[in-house]
């Protein structure tokens, strides 16, 4: 009997997805655990597994494919003993009940509601993340850099016969074995283009006249950070409060604490201690730590903060967990784990799905100040500027001191004007005298 692989769910509010890409073609045998198809996600390109032994009969979307609803049959495997010439293509797209791959695990239980503005949760059972790629990087699917990784073998050395001249499985198998793959013909990469003469349809217009431009087709991550960024400023009353705070004692507890630490390999940094700063400031001002939902509010009671974290096509938000609980030294363990498997495109769902309260940290990038954007449904985030040296008045005579500008962007419709100053007033306090931090 045909077995029907549908468009899995790749989180629990997921609609529709994007077929990125075929990894097998129509009369490959599959096996259980062979990568059958990429799809593309919001945060990174999700790898479909089979869970069945059989041949590929029938592929039935294409690759490249937008808008494929969850639920659609995207291909047809024949089992072992069946004719895949014989097998017939169903006239309903739907999944019944039970599907068979791609199901959904669940996931560790989260008392918030999920963060969705830069992605929806991920929950899969043979869905595996991996980092998506800027084009002018070594194609090569994730499976194909494992087996490379586990036998030795220089991928630059490879040619690939999957899509787009794409390193596939076979490619570095053969590569092994001391054999070569029949490389197929990919196609010329995009060149740039002209500005048609005809207005383009739709709100958006290419640049004017005879200026060079290329085109670039949007990620789902870049869609999902538009959408949400854009339904935030037009939905939620933005209001904003900036603090200026001095860092000389914070540096040089830093310094001590890193001194003491140096054997055991953990490094704090300020972005530690602004952590560790707003998750006890929230603590300290419970109305802070809030969410508007409708015609309720939503009080959470352990501070979990999220963090921006800025990767290849787009950010993303891990999250810090009951951060208000937690030591200068886990918390640096904690984000140094999470920026890399951000960066690595592995964050798992319980990484980032949550948050009661974001940090954006521009201060290395050397910018003064800004101001974020909130974070959806969460009530603030606080956009962190660069430490500096500036004049100050001290005892009615000028000085030189380490400031760092702090701006807090506040839901006016879960948090007033007050709050959000007595929550910066708490943060400051910490963040100008850290020993009240490790007490």
């Amino acid at each position: 009997m045909a077995i029907e692989i549908f468009m899995p769910a790749l989180s629990p509010t997921m609609e529709e997805g994007t077929l990125a890409t075929w990894l097998v073609k129509e009369g490959d045998t599959v096996t259980s655990g062979d990568v059958l198809a990429e799809i593309e996600t919001d945060k990174a390109t999700m790898e479909v597994e089979s869970i069945d032994d059989g041949v590929v009969a029938k592929i039935l979307v294409e690759a490249g494919t937008d808008g494929v609803p969850v639920g659609q049959i995207i291909a047809i495997l024949a089992e072992e003993g069946e004719d895949a010439a014989d097998v017939a293509v169903p006239s309903a797209a739907s999944a019944p009940a039970s599907v068979s791959v791609a199901q959904p695990a669940p996931t560790q239980a989260n008392p918030m509601p999920v963060n969705s503005q830069i992605t929806d949760s991920v929950t899969q059972t043979n869905v595996k993340t991996v980092a998506e790629q800027p084009a002018d990087r070594l194609k090569a699917s994730p499976l194909a850099k494992r087996i490379a990784a586990n036998e030795g073998i220089d991928l630059a050395s490879v040619s690939g016969t999957g899509p787009h001249g794409r390193i596939v499985k076979r490619d570095v198998e053969a590569a092994a074995t001391g054999g070569t793959a029949s490389a197929a013909a990919s196609s010329p990469g995009p060149s740039p283009a002209k500005a048609p003469v005809a207005v383009a349809t739709g709100s958006y217009y290419p640049p004017h006249g005879d200026i060079p431009f290329r085109e670039e087709r949007l990620s789902n991550m870049r869609k999902t950070i538009a959408k949400r960024l854009t339904e935030s400023k037009t939905t939620v009353p933005h209001f904003y409060l900036t603090v200026d705070c001095e860092l000389d004692k914070l540096l040089a507890q830093r310094k001590e604490l890193n001194d003491k630490l140096a054997e055991s390999g953990v490094k704090i940094s300020v972005n530690d201690f602004i952590i560790r700063a707003s998750a006890l400031a929230l603590k300290k001002v419970p109305a802070a730590n809030v969410q508007f939902a409708g015609d309720k509010m939503y009080w959470y009671q352990r501070a979990d903060v999220s963090m921006a974290v800025a990767i290849d096509g787009g950010l993303v938000t891990p999250v810090v967990r009951s951060a208000d609980q937690m030591g200068l030294a886990d918390i640096a363990k904690t984000t140094k784990e999470l920026a890399l498997k951000a960066r690595d495109g592995k964050l798992m769902p319980e990484d980032y799905a949550g948050g009661t309260f974001s940090i954006s940290n521009l201060g290395m990038m050397g910018i003064k100040e800004f101001s974020a954007v909130i974070n959806p449904p969460q009530g603030a985030i606080l956009a962190i500027g660069t430490g500096e040296q500036r004049p100050v008045v001290k005892d009615g005579a000028l000085a030189v001191a380490t400031m760092m500008s702090c701006t807090l962007s506040c839901d006016h419709r879960a948090i007033d004007g007050a709050v959000g100053a007595e929550f910066l007033k708490a943060f400051k306090g910490f963040i100008q005298d850290p020993i009240t931090m490790l007490l």
